[in-house]
């Protein structure tokens, strides 16, 4: 069986982007992509730079595949199920037996979502009903009625972080009661933001917004945020035996390094911001890292 120099995992911005650097070190590089990047998700982002009218996500991961693939890349279509290491060797079950000299996961997070069915879900993230990232579009919900679904102090920062662009925010409770600690609380109260008690559940699109259930009644906002936190996707790591940091993210060193000899990772399932900017420049990072790594156990010569 043929051995590759790298197999990335993961096809989003973070592993897109080092396949392009790979493949343009000349090293045989296999991306495995699953096809749930979150930037997939994206209508059009609006802070990435050089795209002053905005991209789609599915459009800006399209493009860099075409990229990667350009430059000699493969790109597989599949899920990794599983991956061990014997005699400097990553073995890479992913439907089928793959090898590689070096691994780099970009398999990035899920995010939690409030409940709703899935067309519902995707019709509402399609028309900015429904967001996950205050960072990346607050700026298109400024002055707007806004939401947050979520509690503790996680929900309570994000709805903070929101009341920079709009005085109309909420903080809805997912499951029913706030669990709030008093510092909070008093953040919220100061902020001019309604803590409301949940369930947060019948949601429905209308003309002008999004509408759900509350223990205040039935409200609606121009738009809701999910403030529910995400899944890392760090789970082929642990297998290896690489550390992992509270919350479940790869500990990486300033190069992408993780704690085991020969394993990378980039993106959003390292600490960090969860931005495609970062994650662009992470999986650049970690690529130059791969390549001279490898150069230094055997000298790339063409």
């Amino acid at each position: 069986m043929p051995i590759a120099d790298v197999i990335v995992v993961g096809g989003g911005p973070a592993g897109l982007t080092a396949a392009i650097y790979l493949a343009r070190f000349h090293l045989q590089t296999l991306v495995v992509d699953d096809g749930r990047s979150r930037a997939l998700m994206i209508p059009v982002s609006h802070n990435h730079a050089g795209h002053p009218a905005g991209i789609a996500g599915s459009e800006l991961v399209s493009r860099m595949r075409a990229q990667a693939l350009q430059y000699g890349a493969v790109v597989m279509e599949g899920s990794v199920t599983g991956i061990s290491q014997a005699d400097g060797v990553f073995e890479v079950s992913a439907g089928k037996p793959l090898r590689a000299r070096a691994i780099l996961l970009a398999t990035g997070v899920r995010n939690l979502r409030p409940r709703m069915d899935d067309d519902l879900h995707d019709r509402a993230v399609a028309t900015g009903r429904l967001r996950y990232c205050p960072i990346c579009d607050g700026f298109e919900v400024t002055d707007k009625r806004i939401a947050v679904i979520g509690s503790g102090k996680h929900g309570a920062r994000e709805a903070l972080f929101l009341r920079s662009y709009s005085q109309d925010v909420a903080l809805i409770a997912a499951d029913g009661p706030h669990s709030l600690d008093s510092a909070s609380k008093l953040a919220l109260e100061d902020a001019g933001i309604a803590a409301i008690d949940g369930p947060a559940a019948d949601f429905a699109l209308t003309g002008t917004g999004i509408e759900l259930q509350t223990a205040n009644g039935r409200l609606q906002f121009d738009s809701i945020y999910s403030g529910l936190g995400s899944d890392v996707h760090s789970g082929l790591a642990k297998t290896l035996g690489a550390d992992l940091a509270e919350g479940g993210c790869i500990v990486v060193d300033s190069h992408h390094r993780t704690s085991i000899a020969g394993l990378y990772a980039a993106g959003d399932v390292v600490p960090g911001l969860d931005q495609i900017s970062n994650a662009m420049g992470s999986g650049g990072i970690a690529a130059t890292t791969i390549r001279n790594d490898l150069a230094r156990i055997s000298p790339l010569r063409r």
